[in-house]
């Protein structure tokens, strides 16, 4: 077998994975490396497996609901091990499929630590691969440096592995993984305790809707510690403890959600000159090009903006640009994102406080108990917001925390691609009843914002 490509794909997450496939498809000769699991951190230890524990942790809200509607579920009970074993199966099913799709493009695979030995030379175990062009897809891992002790708790990639419910789980860190998983594990039956540094946690999401997510959890039963000023986090035979200014708080597992870093480490990449930025990222220009010229990055290792299809729409503008002589770059800032507590959110464009900075501001909200949830009598809201430019009347941004949030924002977010504007949204007939039919009978703003 020849070691001469086109292209080296070092990395096979979903980006690396598009990449390499969309590379193929164009007539490149491709290899792609990867040291671990194809499917990377989204489908092996990542997305795909949380959102199947997201949905076992909502069958208890279910159940709560059914027995207002009339259902008797008297004795149901979750075990773990259970859903472990199918989560297991799935993966195993999915990481196949991604290693057929490579097959079928004709990418070969390469299992093993890659390493670069200059501009179009890689090193994979024993063989040195020689590259036109290398792509790095390398991602991200949890980071475990914050303070003492984190290297010695659960990160998102161990939790998902568990087959024993913790009774008590302390979690660090009020970012997506954070509260997703203390949404999570309490409702699956875990006592849960959260802990973040801020007042308010999701910092760079829209202050509504963080206010509004700390409520969620409380209603949740999660105990929020808000303001935390953690030391250290102490491991023993009985269980982990987190060390705050205040006391030890004593709990049978901790997850360590305090954020994520760059995979760029062991590569070589300073050797040739390749910039990074000062937390690790590969520093790449609009086109995914690193300051080495024919080397590439994409995904989470340069840190733009972190989200599976923002990697793999990267990587396959990266592939066009590069063989069907393109010049395609993404928008990251039409990119929707969801978030699956529970309730969800999604949100797509500006905070209000971002918007306000540069222009005059019409805001409209929507704030109910949606019908399903009204009728059982629980407590939980629906909010919805659109952040709308005063003077073009176009939408800035669209922010929901509610049931169904990420289908509806996904919806939302070809409208904001094409530019729509509150009036397109006014005289859109609604459809009857639904939550999403709130944000076409916002008729009146709850506030004018000056630019601040």
């Amino acid at each position: 077998m020849s070691d001469n490509f086109d292209l080296v794909v070092i990395g096979g997450g979903s980006g690396g994975v598009a990449a390499a496939r969309r590379a193929a498809t164009h007539g490149a000769k491709v290899a792609l490396i990867e040291r671990d699991r194809l499917g990377g951190t989204c489908v092996i230890r990542g997305c795909v497996p949380k959102k199947l524990m997201m949905y076992a942790g909502r069958f208890s809200n279910e159940i709560r609901e059914a027995a207002a509607y009339g259902w008797s579920l008297q004795g149901a009970k979750f075990d773990l091990a259970v859903w472990q074993d199918r989560k297991t199966a799935e993966i195993n099913r999915l990481e196949g499929i991604y290693r057929d799709m490579l097959a079928n493009a004709r990418v070969t695979v390469f299992a093993g630590q890659a390493s670069l030995l200059s501009p179009n030379s890689v090193q994979v175990e024993q063989r040195v691969l020689q590259a036109k062009n290398i792509l790095l897809a390398t991602g991200g891992r949890p980071s475990r440096h914050a303070f003492p002790g984190l290297d010695e708790v659960m990160t998102s990639n161990e939790i998902l592995n568990l087959r024993v419910l913790p009774k008590r789980l302390g979690v660090i860190g009020a970012g997506y993984i954070g509260l997703e998983f203390a949404s999570i594990m309490a409702g699956l039956g875990s006592e849960v305790s959260l802990f973040f540094r801020s007042e308010l946690p999701l910092r760079g999401f829209d202050l509504s809707l963080r206010e509004r997510i700390k409520e969620n959890l409380k209603l949740q039963g999660v105990r929020v510690f808000s303001g935390s000023r953690i030391q250290k986090v102490e491991t023993g035979l009985q269980g982990a403890s987190i060390v705050t200014d205040e006391k030890t708080h004593a709990f049978d597992a901790v997850l360590n959600a305090s954020g994520r870093t760059p995979n760029t480490g062991g590569m070589g990449l300073e050797d040739l000159g390749i910039r990074l930025q000062e937390n690790g990222a590969i520093v790449v220009d609009e086109f995914s090009e690193t300051t080495v010229p024919g080397i590439f990055a994409i995904g989470d290792v340069t840190d733009r903006k972190n989200l599976t299809p923002v990697a793999i729409a990267e990587g396959r503008a990266f592939a066009d640009n590069r063989y069907q002589g393109m010049r395609r770059t993404v928008d990251h800032a039409s990119a929707a994102t969801a978030m699956f507590t529970n309730p969800p959110l999604g949100t797509i464009g500006l905070t209000e406080e971002e918007a306000a900075k540069l222009g005059r501001l019409r805001i409209y909200e929507a704030d109910f108990r949606p019908m399903k949830t009204a009728f059982a009598g629980l407590g939980n809201r629906t909010y919805m917001k659109l952040v709308v430019w005063d003077g073009s009347d176009k939408i800035a941004g669209m922010h929901m925390l509610g049931e169904d949030a990420p289908e509806i924002i996904q919806s939302l977010a070809v409208a904001y691609g094409m530019g729509a504007t509150k009036a397109d949204f006014d005289r859109t007939i609604a459809v009857h009843p639904t939550a999403a039919e709130e944000l076409m009978l916002m008729r009146e703003p709850s506030r004018i914002v000056a630019q601040s």
